[in-house]
């Protein structure tokens, strides 16, 4: 068993992948970065100081005990109450296409860096070899 575990270790597959785990955990963090403190904010300030972030619906009552702003989404999620949050979807939302974005740029640049040349066609039988096996062909008729 541990045989066959170092045997499926030692594979360059399953440490290309953990790499590509790794960095992608990292890179999920630039995103989430990129998204939550430059991005979000520009669409909210282009479109007129709006917070993503505060749009939710209240799917239950606030409960007596809490002390927070009634229209905080995070101190609501915290104190319990159930909730629809739109607004961190429409985040997620836009970080994905990033994600996805930069993927597609990834995808396509290694495409074309490992892009194997169109094969070179055989040349078939032309006219004028044709005509040669045919002046062949008679002559050796004629020699026979």
């Amino acid at each position: 068993m541990l045989q066959a575990f170092k045997t499926f270790i030692n594979r360059g597959n399953v440490l290309d992948l953990a790499v590509a785990v790794i960095i992608g955990a990292a890179f999920s963090k630039i995103v989430s970065s990129l998204t939550d403190d430059v991005i979000m904010p520009v669409i909210g300030k282009v479109s007129g100081d709006l917070d993503f972030s505060s749009f939710f619906v209240r799917l239950g009552p606030i409960p007596a005990s809490y002390t927070g702003s009634p229209t905080s989404y995070a101190q609501l999620k915290a104190a319990g109450v159930p909730m629809v949050g739109y607004g961190q979807f429409i985040t997620v939302a836009v970080q994905f296409l990033i994600v996805a974005f930069v993927v597609f740029l990834i995808v396509r640049a290694a495409n074309k860096l490992f892009e194997k040349p169109a094969p070179v066609p055989v040349p078939g039988d032309a006219a004028d070899v044709a005509v040669l096996k045919e002046i062949l062909a008679e002559l050796k008729k004629k020699g026979a």
